[in-house]
């Protein structure tokens, strides 16, 4: 460690920024004055950088820096210029997302008594240890809006917000760069609504957003169906939902498909998936629940889909863990009624831990279900008003800004 440290403060220049101290919050602190008070070091540095001996190869600073935290690489884009141009680079981003440690928050979006929305960010571990949670308020691209905008989902970082029917926003809290999406030129109708999905099409490297605009003619209900490939800036029309109307108020992003719970004929519900790449439909068979199934919840725990089959005193969670094939369904745990009136009707799996404990919303409120003991926890979450939206992402450098 002493040969890397000594290495790497000759490749980082005269300013002798240790990669491994900004990999520990411990030293992290006690070194940052070196980021503030050596402007003229480093200014030195570039300047004299033709003739500056580099003894550690930059393929090996790429490695060493794509594994850190994206906290500390915001902070160590201030080494150098190279420094700053290779951790902005959207190369440099994807690989990070893939061998860096993995940061998860929870997300809540609300309105306070001002009826402004508010969005905080908590630690995921502490949400599932039940402890006095410290929040981070997050500044949301949209500042001081009287209206309430509802959080889609996320993908490798990004949030898609609905910000009102008609228009939708992706989000990096974590790097605090956004895209505004073109608005939908649908025809006004009364009644009409519109549901929207977000995920990664991995075959054409490119993030889609789709919209299911529902409205009524003629005494029943029809759909329009659009998309837009980030970086397009324009919507395009494909084929209409197949089944019914869409049932939940977004799609679950899971394997490159898109997923909706929707009634069909029969007034039963069933699973429709969206392939992002082909974009086509088909149909995800269920589990066979074994008991009166009186609702049913679409989630994504794992990266696989899952559904909780809710019964009059119990919830099942099951988990599809070969995506399309029926037969890896599994059922992991029950969840037994938590005392919530009306509980089942609002319930979202939010995220499952490594120690299978589960956190899940039950209308507007937290619980951590612990599946091993048959226990459940109230995280301490201070000043949530009215309605929340809860979501879990994770942090990344990935832009939206295409």
């Amino acid at each position: 460690p002493s040969t890397l440290t000594a290495r790497t403060e000759m490749a980082a220049g005269s300013d002798g920024v240790d990669i491994n101290d900004a990999a520990s919050p411990k030293t992290t602190t006690s070194k940052r004055g070196r980021f503030t008070t050596s402007t003229e070091s480093r200014r030195q540095t570039l300047t004299s950088s033709s003739s500056h001996t580099h003894t550690l190869p930059i393929e090996l600073i790429q490695e060493i820096l794509q594994r850190l935290p994206v906290k500390f690489l915001l902070q160590l884009r201030c080494v150098c210029k190279s420094w700053k141009s290779l951790i902005s680079h959207p190369q440099f981003a994807k690989n990070h997302l893939h061998s860096s440690p993995t940061a998860t928050r929870l997300i809540a979006g609300f309105t306070n008594p001002a009826r402004e929305f508010i969005l905080r960010a908590y630690p995921l571990s502490d949400v599932f240890n039940a402890v006095a949670v410290n929040a981070t308020e997050l500044r949301y691209p949209f500042n001081n809006r009287k209206c309430y905008d509802f959080i889609v989902g996320s993908c490798d970082g990004i949030l898609c917000f609905a910000v009102d029917q008609r228009r939708a926003l992706l989000w990096n809290p974590s790097i605090g760069k956004f895209k505004k999406l073109p608005p939908l030129d649908n025809e006004r109708r009364n009644g009409s609504y519109t549901i929207h999905g977000f995920g990664y099409d991995r075959f054409a490297d490119s993030y889609k957003v789709v919209a299911i605009f529902c409205y009524e003619c003629d005494g029943r209900y029809e759909t329009q169906v659009k998309v837009l490939t980030l970086g397009t800036d324009s919507w395009r029309r494909i084929q209409e939902f197949p089944s019914g109307l869409p049932f939940d108020e977004s799609g679950k992003f899971v394997s490159g498909t898109v997923n909706w719970l929707a009634s069909n004929d029969s007034s039963s519900l069933i699973i429709v998936s969206l392939d992002l790449h082909k974009e086509s439909y088909e149909e995800v068979l269920q589990p066979y629940y074994g008991v009166a199934v009186v609702n049913l919840t679409l989630g994504v725990l794992r990266d696989c889909l899952c559904v909780l089959s809710h019964a009059d005193t119990f919830l099942d969670v099951w988990l599809m863990k070969d995506y399309g094939n029926k037969e890896s369904w599994t059922k992991l745990f029950r969840v037994p009624y938590m005392g919530i009136s009306d509980s089942y009707l609002y319930t979202k799996a939010l995220c499952i831990s490594e120690d299978d404990q589960v956190l899940m919303e039950f209308n507007s409120e937290l619980a951590v279900y612990n599946s091993r003991n048959g226990t459940s926890k109230i995280p301490d979450i201070q000043d949530i008003y009215m309605y929340m939206t809860p979501e879990v992402y994770i942090e990344s450098l990935i832009s939206p800004c295409v």
